[in-house]
């Protein structure tokens, strides 16, 4: 199958989710430093403006909004959209190998006339008709559907047996169902790493807050007011931005359990019930 789990230290991880990564870092930097920075200075600049002017209900209602480039716009929000959004197109990548190999459901790999049953004797040469096509097309290889398929008529042609068959398929799919869910183990690690990130933001930002309690005691509460609200504004965006990468997981999650599903049922109802042991085949096998 196309999403192997290979360690993090191999190139089909390396080279596909740092790189994602790299572009996600240059991309996120580049929109901070165009958009976010620039207007969230001129916004602090027309709050200070406001604040030593006259007190009117207009400009106290101003003043209270939180515009959201005030939000992020410190180096731990910066961080923790970047792994959001690192996360969001890793599990993108992942929904769409799960719809190619859907797709392939809707397919015939092993043709079988109404009343034509498979036996042990035709199953071997199915295999290679089916082991050719798949060699011949390139999306098909490393495919979970064909290789179920494969492995039910290689088992069937070796034992005889229609449980056998039936349990290569279990076998394999279960086998594709740890490794799917095992490849999904960095975006957990992102989803952790998120509100750890606005954690140490709140660290950081409580501590610099009361590097200026002297300040705040002569009456002077800016450079408080500004570290307290870095130390918030990074809890609260780790939060909300793992709460929403956690739920594309589960949709993510969730099509993945549910194609194991259909395959399983794919081979069933496409395959295993096809198949027929002949009558003396059936007597030799209960004859001791």
């Amino acid at each position: 199958m196309a999403s192997r789990n290979k360690g993090i230290f191999s190139l089909e991880f390396l080279v596909p989710n740092v790189f994602l990564l790299i572009v996600v870092l240059i991309g996120v930097e580049v929109f901070y430093s165009l958009i976010v920075r620039p207007r969230a200075a001129e916004m602090l600049i027309e709050r200070q403006v406001m604040m030593s002017q006259p007190a009117s209900k207009k400009n106290q209602a101003h003043i209270q909004d939180r515009p959201i480039l005030l939000i992020i716009k410190d180096r731990e929000p910066q961080v923790e959209v970047v792994f959001f959004i690192w996360g969001i197109l890793f599990l993108g990548y992942k929904f769409v190998l799960v719809a190619r190999e859907r797709k392939l459901l809707e397919r015939d790999f092993v043709p079988v006339s109404p009343g034509e049953r498979i036996i042990p004797d035709d199953s071997l040469d199915r295999y290679k008709e089916l082991k050719t096509a798949v060699d011949r097309e390139p999306k098909w290889r490393e495919r979970l559907l064909p290789e179920c398929l494969l492995a039910a008529l290689h088992r069937f042609h070796a034992t005889n047996s229609i449980q056998d068959a039936a349990a290569a398929v279990r076998d394999r799919s279960e086998l594709a169902a740890d490794q799917l869910d095992s490849s999904l183990s960095l975006v957990r690690y992102i989803a952790w790493s998120i509100p750890a990130i606005g954690f140490v933001g709140t660290v950081r930002g409580i501590g610099d807050a009361l590097s200026f309690a002297e300040e705040a005691i002569k009456g002077n509460l800016s450079a408080v007011t500004t570290w307290l609200g870095l130390a918030f504004n990074s809890t609260l965006v780790g939060l909300i931005l793992c709460i929403g990468l956690m739920y594309v997981l589960h949709i993510v999650q969730s099509s993945q359990e549910a194609l194991i599903i259909e395959i399983q049922k794919y081979c069933r109802d496409k395959l295993i019930d096809q198949m027929k042991v002949p009558a003396r085949e059936e007597a030799r096998e209960v004859l001791p």
